[in-house]
């Protein structure tokens, strides 16, 4: 099993962040990927699935939503080592989730139908929040395939205002697609 930890980093940006901490751990068992993100720090000014700040109860019915990206959003971008082919998963604080093809860099987009529901675990903590995935890839990559992954969060503030959290951002712009920084080999 091969299991990493990870810290995010906001783009720099003109807006003072909030006191905010993005972290968690990835881990790839044969064709397992586990992926969990936990979110610490001021969350009442977050937009967490809750118009008024803070965190709402997941989605009772949780499904498969386009867009998600406009909102507090947790993500991550698989690729194949040697392959312009990716995924990009979304999940959203509130249930939703989806899961996007791509055939190169931001080219061919569309759903991927090899997932008929991505099922994940949201946590209300003391001190945060937590979300963890635990899928099968089986569907798009063999058990013998490295894959790079970059791991992504895009906060959306009560203000209206977006930042968007990497573990590296190597852009004048954020831009969580560019190949570079699938930085997580496993």
């Amino acid at each position: 099993m091969n299991e990493q930890t990870f810290s995010l980093q906001p783009f720099p940006s003109t807006k003072s962040l909030l006191n905010l901490k993005i972290a968690g751990n990835i881990a790839r068992n044969a064709n397992q990927l586990t992926i969990c993100y936990s979110l610490g720090g001021d969350l009442k000014e977050i937009a967490l699935a809750k118009p008024t700040g803070g965190i709402a109860p997941p989605s009772n019915a949780p499904s498969r939503k386009h867009e998600l990206w406009e909102d507090t959003c947790f993500e991550f971008f698989l690729g194949i080592n040697g392959s312009a082919r990716y995924w990009e998963f979304n999940l959203s604080p509130a249930g939703h989730w989806n899961v996007y093809r791509f055939d190169g860099y931001r080219q061919g987009m569309q759903e991927e139908t090899a997932f008929e529901k991505l099922p994940f675990s949201v946590q209300n903590q003391a001190d945060g929040f937590a979300l963890a995935l635990d899928v099968d890839l089986d569907k798009i990559v063999s058990a013998e395939q490295a894959i790079e992954v970059g791991i992504t969060t895009v906060i959306k503030h009560r203000d209206g205002e977006v930042s968007y959290w990497a573990l590296t951002h190597l852009g004048v712009e954020a831009d969580f697609h560019l190949r570079d920084s699938f930085i997580v080999k496993l």
